[in-house]
């Protein structure tokens, strides 16, 4: 019983960590050249070196009514602000097929100010914009610290239920009698 109730509880908590917060603008809807662009991000820092700092790039034409080119491109570029270090570089790639909106994931190895650059080539032209963002490490426990955190009240959950039903079972529960 217990066995199934750790394993319960750790499949709950894998779960639990897959979400690591909203994204959250840091340009929205300026204009330059044929483009408007609006860029959000997720700035996680990791030590595993993944690339969880994530940025989504929204093109729209300046023109109103205007299709975008599906051969618009952008390149999102990051440099630390407080130390000096290499600048990461990646270029986006569509969601779902969509030119508009593009998709980039960059390594942030520490906490701290970065510089986002945003890049955008294509048929109707280039454009550019930048912004700072202040990475931090995602705050929530580890899967293996949820779980160690939940095993006190699961233990006494458990005790407390033997408890129960062992006053069921002689009788000793609170009854009263008639007289």
């Amino acid at each position: 019983m217990k066995t199934a109730l750790t394993v319960l509880f750790a499949l709950w908590a894998v779960r639990a960590s897959a979400h690591s917060g909203p994204p959250y603008p840091v340009v929205s809807n300026r204009a330059d050249g044929a483009y408007v662009l609006s860029v959000w991000t997720d700035p996680d820092a990791t030590d595993d070196r993944t690339p969880a700092g994530r940025f989504w790039v929204t093109i729209a034409p300046a023109v109103k009514g205007a299709s975008l080119p599906p051969a618009t491109r952008a390149q999102v570029a990051i440099r630390a602000l407080d130390r000096p270090g290499d600048e990461g570089r990646s270029t986006t790639a569509a969601v779902d097929g969509d030119p508009s909106r593009q998709f980039a994931a960059l390594l942030m190895d520490h906490e701290g100010r970065y510089g986002v650059h945003v890049a955008v080539e294509g048929p109707l032209g280039t454009a550019s914009v930048d912004a700072e963002v202040e990475a931090t490490y995602d705050l929530r426990p580890s899967r293996t610290m949820v779980v160690v955190y939940l095993m006190p009240f699961v233990l006494v959950g458990f005790v407390w239920g033997k408890l129960l039903l062992k006053r069921r079972r002689h009788g000793t529960g609170d009854r009263r009698t008639s007289a």
